[in-house]
C-alpha cells in the first residue's frame, strides 16, 4: 500500500517540526513547507538521520502569497505524488493593544493566521478530492489556538484569524464530508516553541519580569500550570489523520490542559 502524502506548512521548527517527525516515524511521505529553505533543509537532515527510509521533499512558499503556494504544491507533487493529506500549521502571533492596532497588523494576521489557510486548501483540495474518491484517507487539519475559541486581551486581530480558522473548519466539514474528506483544527493553548519563547521575551521586555515570572503569565490559564509540548499536538493531528478517526469530522480539539474546559 502507498505511504500517504503528508503536506506540513510551517514545519521547520516547533509544532509543525513535531508533526513532521511524528509522521517520519509513521512512515508517511511528507513535503515540508516554509519561508526559509536553510531551516527547512535543516529539519529534513533531522528527518532523514531519525527516519532513514523517510521521504522527505522541501518547498519554500509564502503562505500569504497565492503566487508561492501553488508552485510549492506542484513541487511537492511532482517529487511524492497527489497529497493526500493537508497540515496548516503556518502562523504568527502578534500583540498589541487593540487601540494600538493598526491595519497593517490587523491585516498580517489575518493574512498568515487565515488566508495562508485558504490558499493552501484550494490548491491541496483537487489531489484530496482524488484520495478521497479513491477510498484513502483524505484529512485537512487546521492548526488553529484557543485563541480560536476564546478571546485573549491585546492579541484581537490573532484571535479574530484563529476564530476564522475554526469557523473555514467546520464549513468545509460540511461540505466535503460526503467527499471522503474529514476537516478538522487542533487548538493548543501556549506550547513550548519558538513562538512562546518570543511571547516571554516580548513581556520579560515590556514588564520587567524575570523569564520565570513571563512563563507564569502565560501558563496562569492552563490547569496543569504547564506549558504545552508540541509533541502533544503532534499526536493530536496524528490520530485525526488514522483510519480510526474516520467519523472525527468539523471539530475543534483543545489540547491545553484543560483550559477551555473552564
Amino acid at each position: 500500500m502507498k505511504a500517504p502524502h503528508v503536506w506540513i506548512t510551517g514545519a521547520g521548527q516547533g509544532i509543525g517540526a513535531a508533526i513532521a517527525m511524528a509522521f517520519a516515524q509513521s512512515g508517511a511521505d511528507i513535503s515540508i513547507s516554509g519561508r526559509t529553505l536553510s531551516t527547512l533543509q535543516a529539519q529534513a537532515k533531522v528527518l532523514r538521520q531519525a527516519c532513514p527510509q523517510v521521504r522527505v521533499h522541501v518547498s519554500v512558499m509564502d503562505v500569504t502569497d497565492a503566487a508561492s503556494v501553488q508552485p510549492a504544491l506542484q513541487s511537492n507533487v511532482q517529487a511524492l505524488g497527489p497529497v493526500d493529506m493537508l497540515i496548516n500549521n503556518a502562523g504568527q502571533a502578534l500583540s498589541q493593544p487593540f487601540a494600538k492596532t493598526d491595519l497593517a497588523l490587523w491585516q498580517q494576521m489575518l493574512d498568515v493566521n487565515l488566508t495562508g489557510s485558504y490558499l493552501c486548501i484550494q490548491a491541496a483540495l483537487p489531489g484530496l478530492l482524488e484520495a478521497g474518491a479513491q477510498g484513502r484517507a483524505a484529512r485537512i487539519v487546521n492548526i488553529a489556538s484557543t485563541a480560536g475559541l476564546k478571546g485573549y486581551a491585546y492579541v484581537a486581530a490573532y484571535a479574530a484569524a484563529k476564530h476564522g480558522v475554526v469557523g473555514l473548519t467546520r464549513s468545509l466539514a460540511l461540505e466535503l464530508a460526503r467527499k471522503g474528506i474529514t476537516v478538522n483544527a487542533v487548538c493548543p493553548g501556549y506550547t513550548e516553541t519558538e513562538l512562546v519563547r518570543a511571547a516571554v521575551s516580548n513581556i520579560m521586555a515590556k514588564t520587567g519580569q524575570s523569564e520565570l515570572e513571563a512563563r507564569a503569565v502565560l501558563v496562569a490559564h492552563n490547569p496543569q500550570q504547564r506549558m504545552v509540548q508540541a509533541q502533544e499536538v503532534a499526536q493530536t493531528v496524528m490520530w485525526l489523520c488514522s483510519a480510526g478517526a474516520g467519523s472525527v469530522n468539523g471539530q475543534a480539539i483543545g489540547v491545553d490542559g484543560g483550559e477551555l474546559a473552564g
